[in-house]
């Protein structure tokens, strides 16, 4: 009988997370960005379909072809190259909030984003849109 109550309360606590946020998780930054023109289209100029995309272009954007939008915010833990390129998985660990994706793929957007992880190490992103 008490196991079943401690699993049964285990599993309410969890299902109060919210989606992929089950394991535990440390907010390790965060950062506001203006999804701006230049963020809708990678280094070769091929436009951008996936909000990840979008938002792995603006961080690269900033950090690295030094193209800032106003609105936009320096952020320590995407600077590094291997952390951009992993925005799609921590995306997809994640959460985006409805309708968020196509604003972002829309652009002249307003985003918040979230870096959970432990150790520094990041493993998903929570991304909020202000308009």
């Amino acid at each position: 009988m008490r196991k079943q109550l401690i699993a049964s309360l285990a599993a309410v606590t969890l299902a109060g997370l919210g989606p992929n946020m089950v394991s535990a998780q440390d907010l390790i930054g965060s950062y506001v960005a203006y999804i701006g023109g230049n963020d809708l289209f990678n280094s070769k100029g091929a436009r951008l379909t996936e909000p990840w995309q979008i938002l792995r272009q603006d961080r690269a954007n900033v950090h690295k072809f030094g193209l800032v939008d106003r609105g936009d915010e320096g952020d320590p833990f995407f600077g590094d190259i291997d952390n951009r390129a992993a925005m799609e998985t921590m995306v997809r660990q994640g959460w985006i909030e409805p309708g968020a994706a196509r604003a972002i793929v829309n652009g002249f957007t307003f985003v918040q984003v979230e870096i959970y992880g432990q150790g520094g190490r990041g493993t998903s992103v929570r991304v909020t849109v202000y308009n």
